[in-house]
């Protein structure tokens, strides 16, 4: 009798172990590896160990984000690291204590998550927040996100506080991988307090910025897409968005002030890295009107006219990161939308497997008139899975 229950209870020991686990994982895997300013290199480093309440993902596809691109270029984080966190893939293992997640489930993953209840969080402003400040997915070395690698680990904290998100049937990776953007971009655009009959300007049409037109299009606003590229505003008309200003040949405040009855727009989102628009995005707006930072994550300075925040009324604003309070409605947006008029998937331009990433990351780096969203994929073709 004894050892027909140590059988059973051996026997139920391996089916757990078996569900828990979702193959033999390898101990070293390929990743894109930051070893100084401008120094990427793939390499091969140790699969990620996981503890309890944590799991392992097999990596699908990873997009490139600008922010991505400034830690690399600017070398504001120490060397080694591993970045990439627009990322999504299949669980692979997880850890004791975990019961909400299970060995296979498609997921997409938050790198940061906020507590709830400091100060900041208290104040709606979550991306302050202490805990949301600490990194918890890596790939090896500092956690720093670690996409850009064939398995990531998930900590804790993350797992336990909503960043780790289910994947729906019949939607791919590729477009569960835009959960994290959107929600950067959703956020920024609810701060704006639109109204249907507002006008709003957004300058610069990468992927972030005609995100950001297409969500205050959905709202009702007419939208203004300013851009270089005559391509990039084709691919917004997909979108829906028709009213495009090309910069490069048009004078983008006039063209704003000509649309509006010589008002200016009612918002204007700065989508664009650098300070050299940021005048120009204030000239834009009208009287009491409001401009968005949105890209603009370096230090620097900057140069406006005084009289235009306290005469003109303007309000000058900044959004950063994501807001989980929000994250129900962003991931309805994303997986609803991908059948309904908003498949993300339009704005990838190119892919690349991770033997071929750090030439991936020279694409991202020099934008083009036919490069949009750039994504890593582990396994060439399992993002649209």
């Amino acid at each position: 009798m004894n050892e027909v229950t140590s059988e059973k209870r051996m026997a139920t020991q391996i089916t757990s172990a078996e569900r828990r686990i979702e193959k033999v994982i390898p101990t070293t895997m390929r990743a894109v590896v930051y070893r100084g300013v401008n120094d990427m290199r793939v390499e091969t480093v140790p699969v990620p160990a996981i503890g309890p309440g944590e799991l392992l993902i097999r990596i699908a596809t990873c997009g490139i984000c600008g922010t991505d691109l400034k830690k690399i270029h600017s070398g504001s984080h120490s060397a080694p690291r591993i970045f990439g966190h627009e990322m999504a893939g299949t669980i692979a293992a997880v850890g004791a204590g975990v019961t909400d997640y299970a060995v296979g489930d498609r997921v997409m993953t938050f790198h940061h998550v906020p507590c709830g209840k400091c100060y900041y969080c208290r104040k709606q402003t979550p991306a302050q927040c202490p805990l949301y400040k600490k990194t918890g997915v890596t790939a090896g070395f500092d956690p720093s996100g670690g996409g850009f690698a064939e398995y990531i680990r998930v900590m804790d904290f993350v797992v336990a506080n909503r960043g780790v998100v289910r994947i729906p049937d019949g939607v791919p990776f590729e477009q569960a991988a835009f959960v994290e953007p959107v929600n950067t971009v959703l956020k920024g655009v609810k701060l704006l307090n639109l109204a249907p009959d507002d006008t709003v300007l957004v300058i610069g049409q990468g992927p972030i910025g005609l995100m950001h037109a297409v969500l205050a299009s959905r709202i009702g606003a007419k939208v203004l897409t300013s851009d270089l590229y005559p391509e990039r505003h084709a691919i917004a008309a997909k979108f829906g968005l028709q009213h495009p200003i090309h910069a490069g040949t048009e004078n983008v405040v006039e063209r704003v002030l000509a649309e509006t009855e010589g008002r200016g727009a009612d918002a204007v989102v700065l989508a664009v890295g650098g300070t050299a628009l940021v005048r120009t995005a204030m000239d834009a707006a009208r009287p009491g009107g409001k401009v968005m930072l949105f890209a603009q994550t370096q230090h620097g300075e900057v140069t406006i006219d005084p009289a235009a925040v306290c005469v003109d009324e303007k309000t000058l604003l900044g959004s950063y990161s994501s807001s989980f309070p929000i994250l129900d409605e962003v991931t309805d947006l994303v997986f609803d939308g991908y059948r309904n008029g908003f498949d993300l998937t339009q704005l990838i331009s190119h892919r690349f497997s991770i033997e071929d990433a750090v030439p991936a990351i020279e694409v991202a780096s020099h934008p083009k008139a036919d490069s949009m969203k750039i994504m890593i994929e582990p396994v060439p073709g399992a993002g649209v899975e």
